[in-house]
């Protein structure tokens, strides 16, 4: 099975199983892990926003207008900035790292 890292905003890694299909919002919450999610997957607000690894970002499928709209309303935006609910593990994921902001912008969409 696939692996993936989150990095907290203190550095603290932890490794954990990262089935393929399941999204990364969904695997953080699978292992307890402190990714809001507050629209639950539905591409209505931030706060999965996660920075993915340099070396990673460009294995990704490219962000949708929808999630770059999103996007620009997550705290501490990066070049290699993403929501976890958009990103679907696959085998070609394996390894993947991402780290979590120091804070979160709910700013949800009806």
């Amino acid at each position: 099975m696939p692996k993936m890292t989150f990095i907290d905003a203190d550095g603290n890694r932890k490794e954990v199983d990262a089935p393929v299909g399941l999204s990364v919002l969904e695997i953080a919450h699978k292992n307890d892990l402190d990714l809001e999610g507050a629209c639950e997957g539905s591409l209505a607000c931030s706060t999965c926003h996660v920075v993915v690894d340099d070396k990673w970002f460009s294995k990704l499928d490219d962000a949708t207008e929808e999630e770059e709209d999103m996007l620009d309303l997550a705290f501490g935006l990066t070049h290699t900035s993403r929501l976890g609910c958009q990103i679907k593990m696959t085998e070609e994921l394996d390894g993947l790292e991402v780290t979590l902001p120091t804070g979160t912008r709910n700013m949800l969409l009806d």
